[in-house]
């Protein structure tokens, strides 16, 4: 007896849409590329620490 892995309707769906349109993955690691993969400049995120302005406790005051 072999088993086999249960695929839900909206799995179904996206596997069926992903094969249809295969752009779509280029698409995403693109733009995980241009918002996450990049290099920081720790200097500049020190600065921003520093220049900011704490928040208030209670936000509503």
């Amino acid at each position: 007896m072999k088993l086999t892995k249960y695929v839900s309707e909206f799995e179904e769906f996206l596997n069926g849409y992903m094969h249809d349109h295969p752009h779509v993955e280029e698409d995403q690691r693109r733009g995980w590329k241009i918002w996450w993969d990049h290099k920081q400049d720790l200097d500049a995120v020190d600065r921003q620490k520093k220049d900011s302005v704490p928040p208030n406790p209670y936000y509503y005051s």
